[in-house]
């Protein structure tokens, strides 16, 4: 899994991150449980440090077909830390294993966390992390398909996240930054999929109590600008129906291409209360993004849903997943088990659009000119991921409420609401 791309803001100045130094191979660390993990080849590396396969120790070199990886960061660091709280309390094997027993599921695209420790060479200290390896990431497939997937493969991931997102939620945790850059397929099996990094996961509901909703100004925006939830725009911390609206947005911009706010994504406030528009008119939203005659009633109905939830609400999981199975059976499908990544013929948006859009890119981009020549390249997909700020920040006097969100205390209804490669 690769590292998270860089963020604005104090609480995480990637400027002031130390890089670890690159180890060699057969550097042996030894974790928590006094167990040794022997490093082999780096195959991935970012602001917070580095990503080597890994093996448990032994004579034998660690070679390509390594079963784990190990993330490693210079102690003083701040995401793995992060990222290591949520897995030693919802990714150990057991439990993982324990709840797709309960739940009847051959598969939980959960990785698991196998250990954790410090290391010390050269007088310096590394924390580090073992979990599962695993293969390409979804963007990489997304892009190879031309920028659209499959309404048969969207409604399959749909479902895989129900189950995903079930899980860490009922463990206590939302991911908050769910994308494709952030989903990865199994390296053994194609076909699993794995939600990944949980630099940004919150604890929303610690020992069972969930946390109350508090707009924080230093906070708006947090995530991947085009895709966060409107509490996270507002500043307030994510919850379940926060990881659920993000889903929403993934699987609209996976069917036809891209999302309507995407143009002008240095502007957080237009991407709110853009967003804050779709939520209000749903029905709207969806005549923009998709012709009358490939419009997927059931994302549609999806979108409603998740709208009704309230912030401390537990989403009902099973309406959800039902009426992304009657999305497959009105286009004569079902969730075989199989994700075939081949691009779609035709087009779901207009062209007209997508001209449109590239003109307003073109005119409102604040970056320079060879900035400005990577977006017209790119109008058709997601952002890159190079250009995409995770978190954009802007003055606090300008960070005003808008729309109709929920007070804290609501309970339902209308609200506005509100990298990773492996070789």
């Amino acid at each position: 899994m690769g590292p998270k791309a860089k963020v604005a803001g104090k609480a995480r100045a990637p400027a002031k991150r130390k890089l670890a130094e690159e180890f060699p191979s057969g550097e042996v660390l030894t974790d928590t449980v006094k167990k040794s993990w022997k490093l082999g080849a780096p195959i991935g590396k970012g602001g917070f440090g580095l990503i080597y396969l890994a093996n448990e120790n032994s004579a034998n070199a660690v070679g390509a077909d390594a079963r784990y990886v190990i993330k490693v960061e210079p102690s003083e660091n701040g995401p793995l830390f992060s990222e290591l709280k949520f897995y030693m309390r919802a990714a150990k094997p057991e439990l993982i294993q324990n709840w797709m027993k309960s739940r009847k599921l051959k598969n939980l695209g959960v990785p698991r966390y196998w250990g954790s420790g410090l290391h010390e060479k050269g007088g310096k200290r590394y924390r580090f992390m073992v979990i599962d390896r695993l293969g390409t990431d979804l963007q990489k497939k997304f892009e190879e398909c031309g920028k659209k997937f499959s309404r048969k493969v969207v409604l399959q991931l749909g479902l895989r996240l129900l189950d995903i997102l079930e899980y860490i939620h009922d463990h206590e945790y939302v991911h908050a930054d769910i994308k494709a850059s952030n989903l990865m397929l199994s390296q053994g099996d194609p076909n699993l999929v794995y939600l990944v990094d949980y630099g940004l996961a919150y604890r929303f509901s610690p020992d069972g109590v969930h946390k109350e909703y508090k707009e924080d100004p230093k906070r708006c925006h947090d995530g991947t600008i085009e895709l966060t939830s409107i509490d996270a725009h507002k500043g307030a911390s994510p919850c379940r129906r926060s990881d659920l609206e993000i889903l929403c947005y993934c699987m609209v911009q996976w069917l036809c291409g891209r999302l309507p706010w995407e143009d002008k994504l240095q502007d957080p406030l237009y991407v709110r209360d853009s967003k804050i528009n779709c939520q209000e008119n749903i029905s709207q939203f969806m005549i923009k993004c998709f012709s009358t005659q490939n419009k997927p009633d059931e994302i549609q109905k999806f979108m409603e849903v998740v709208k009704s939830i309230g912030y401390q609400d537990r989403p009902p999981y099973d309406r959800l997943r039902s009426i992304l199975q009657t999305g497959l059976k009105s286009i004569q499908s079902k969730d075989d088990g199989k994700l075939e990544f081949t691009p779609v013929n035709g087009t779901l948006s207009s062209p007209v659009k997508k001209t449109t859009r590239k003109r307003k890119a073109d005119e409102t981009s604040v970056a320079d000119a060879s900035e400005a020549k990577t977006k017209k390249e790119d109008v058709n997909g997601a952002k890159s991921p190079a250009k995409s700020p995770r978190k954009k920040k802007v003055p606090a006097s300008r960070q005003t409420r808008v729309g109709t969100l929920r007070s804290p205390g609501a309970t339902g209804r209308p609200r506005g609401r509100p990298k990773k490669t492996q070789a």
